[in-house]
């Protein structure tokens, strides 16, 4: 059995639709309610700010590598999702959701810009300091989950957008190690 193209993406977006059918309908508990709202919050940007300056002042002889190459990381990604968005014109779920009503800062869901750049940073740093690696994907996953249990992303949204990102980190990591 062999897929083309556009069959693949309507197996996609059925199953995307199917998720944020049954996630929009669950009352989660309000202690998973704040983490989402807080995790996808942090992933506006002020985290990794706050975290970039954590390291620059105490991160130790890598701080500048780690903090470069987790900026340069991001930075791609950034201008990556932003092109990507509007090449794919993918819709952002469009069912009322049961227990959030943030409004998204865009019409266009696909990739996830809140989960590529969560990844780009949290593995870039991860690489400089494994013992963080825990918290940091942490971080990373919670704030890619978030942007599907508040609605504003899909599945495969969130995927694209963890290995964007991580590839990002990989190779800008990389590159700073060896300038």
């Amino acid at each position: 059995m062999t897929f083309s193209g556009e069959a693949m993406w309507t197996f996609i977006s059925l199953r995307d639709n199917s998720l944020m059918r049954r996630v929009n309908r669950w009352s989660a508990p309000r202690w998973i309610r704040v983490w989402m709202i807080c995790a996808t919050r942090g992933g506006d940007g002020w985290l990794w700010y706050a975290l970039g300056a954590m390291l620059l002042l105490f991160g130790g002889e890598h701080r500048f590598m780690a903090v470069g190459s987790a900026g340069l990381a991001a930075g791609i990604g950034i201008a990556l999702f932003l092109k990507l968005k509007k090449t794919a014109h993918r819709k952002r779920p469009s069912e009322p959701h049961c227990w959030a009503d943030l409004l998204p800062p865009d019409q266009f869901s696909f990739p996830s810009g809140h989960t590529i750049t969560a990844f780009a940073v949290s593995v870039s740093l991860a690489m400089f300091y494994p013992d963080l690696a825990i918290g940091l994907l942490f971080c990373a996953v919670s704030v890619a989950a978030s942007r599907i249990l508040l609605g504003m992303h899909f599945l495969s949204d969130v995927l694209a957008g963890a290995a964007i990102g991580a590839l990002l980190a990989i190779g800008a990591s990389h590159l700073v190690r060896l300038l």
